[in-house]
């Protein structure tokens, strides 16, 4: 396929949107769809809600009039290729395909002969070849293979990351027979530097899972031996910082509170499921899983020990988190062990506040609340004194900390910490010993700044944190 070619990108979220972007930019003339008309809009007048994908690079395209949003799938006519994005979420353990079955049915509604579709979707093998396949055939009566060209093209976007993007990280592809494989990979080379072809869908479908089954269990592991080596006085992560010294047969992986994001916690899962189908269990799977939902309780605990040492009870106590995304540098929330972690503590009586200069709001369900938020302002920390509502559902993070403090009646806003201030910056929060944490540069210059006058610390960057921490409760952001 050259440039140029009308193409569809279906769901326009972490996956679809950068793919819109980067195939638009290589010159295809691109509509981008999604069912949520004010995201839409909200795409349409060049603003982007995702850290890969910058506003100036959104305009740029929008400008040039090789992008262009729709809410309205009558709009997807004329388009040759059809790329598929679109979440596949688990629903009581086992995977919701709706999604995807609800996109196939759009795209077949303006599929014509000798088009091409792709699925990116994460999903369980034999998806493509047993599920969408048929469902195109009947709702077309086209056979893949024969009238139009079906493959399967796992996304391997990585939020946050500055090396690896969409197209400098290799592309793999498995058509239902060569001719669509070779179809998909003509399409991908337009703007992807290296393109991987497989023999099948089910290949490239099982390449997924198994790329992330294997950061799940390796997780897993440091995260089981971070609980012993902490009761054997050992510090993991300056083992593991040795160990990865080999420079062969060994990959680090350093702990963390749990798992997050769309891929790592579900993933496995996929597999998992569909193994049991064959009447097998993925003992390695259950078993990893087991281990990392375990950890923000395990997180919770030991903030429980060390406040214990200062003979402080967590009821009652103020502890601040640095970061709730499930990674560093990135605004993602989603199954964010943050989340489970403030459940946790809030449910012990702690006063929670938090602070992620990515991070608007933070949904963590209708029985925890804060009574504190802290914000960042540029290199500005402030803090306001929120009133207790034990049926928000959103601990908030303002824009305006003034406006959120007047209207609660209070007159606490700290405007600015530096060194010589950090003993009244802890006096004025009102924190306790325990300063819970994750996230990016930023974070870690504030954790470095708070902690002469906090005990503990819990950082994403043990090596560059622990000098400066009296004593390390844990990592929050895992390798992910």
């Amino acid at each position: 396929m050259t440039s140029g070619s009308p193409v569809a990108v279906v769901g326009l979220g972490y996956v679809g949107l950068p793919l819109a972007v980067a195939a638009a930019d290589a010159g295809h003339h691109v509509v981008g769809y999604d069912i949520a008309e004010q995201h839409v809009e909200r795409l349409a007048s060049g603003h982007s809600p995702i850290e890969d994908v910058t506003d100036l690079s959104l305009k740029e395209v929008l400008a040039a009039d090789t992008l262009r949003f729709t809410a309205d799938p009558a709009e997807l006519a004329g388009c040759h290729c059809f790329i598929i994005c679109v979440p596949t979420p688990l629903t009581d353990k086992a995977p919701d395909l709706s999604m995807v079955m609800s996109a196939v049915d759009t795209v077949a509604a303006n599929l014509s002969p000798g088009n091409l579709v792709v699925l990116e979707s994460t999903t369980y093998p034999g998806t493509t070849e047993d599920v969408v396949a048929p469902r195109l055939l009947q709702a077309t009566g086209m056979e893949a293979g024969r009238d139009y060209h079906l493959a399967f093209s796992p996304e391997r976007i990585d939020p946050g990351n500055p090396t690896f993007g969409i197209t400098n990280t290799p592309k793999i592809v498995g058509g239902m027979g060569a001719a669509a494989t070779e179809a998909a990979a003509a399409f991908y080379a337009t703007f992807v530097e290296d393109v991987h072809r497989v023999s099948s869908p089910r290949e490239a479908e099982m390449a997924k899972l198994l790329e992330n089954t294997f950061r799940h269990v390796n997780i897993a592991l440091v995260n089981e031996m971070a609980v012993f080596c902490q009761e054997l006085g050992v510090n993991l992560w300056e083992a593991i910082d040795a160990a990865a010294t080999k420079p062969f047969g060994f990959m680090a992986f350093r702990p963390g509170p749990g798992i997050g994001g769309h891929c790592i916690p579900i993933d496995p899962s996929y597999l998992s499921w569909h193994v049991r189908r064959l009447g097998y269990s993925f003992r390695f799977v259950e078993l990893a899983c087991e281990i990392n939902d375990r950890m923000p309780d395990y997180v919770a605990a030991r903030a429980g020990e060390l406040l214990n040492r200062e003979r402080k009870p967590v009821n009652g106590s103020r502890i601040l988190i640095l970061g709730v995304a499930y990674k560093r540098d990135v605004s993602d929330v989603r199954e964010s062990p943050a989340i489970a972690l403030v459940r946790r503590l809030a449910a012990r009586g702690a006063k929670i506040s938090w602070h992620d200069p990515h991070v608007e709001g933070f949904d963590v369900g209708a029985d925890a609340a804060t009574d504190g938020d802290i914000v960042n302002t540029g290199d500005r920390v402030q803090t306001a004194e929120l009133p207790h509502h034990p049926r928000d559902d959103v601990l908030r993070q303002p824009r305006d900390v003034r406006e959120h403090a007047e209207a609660a009646g209070r007159d606490r806003v700290v405007e600015r910490v530096d060194r010589r201030g950090v003993a009244e910056h802890r006096q004025q929060l009102e924190l306790e010993e325990v300063l819970v944490g994750h996230g990016g540069e930023r974070l870690e210059a504030l954790a470095r700044l708070l902690v002469p006058a906090l005990g503990v610390v819990v950082g994403d960057d043990g090596g560059l944190l622990e000098r400066h921490v009296a004593d390390q409760l844990f990592e929050l952001h895992p390798d992910q």
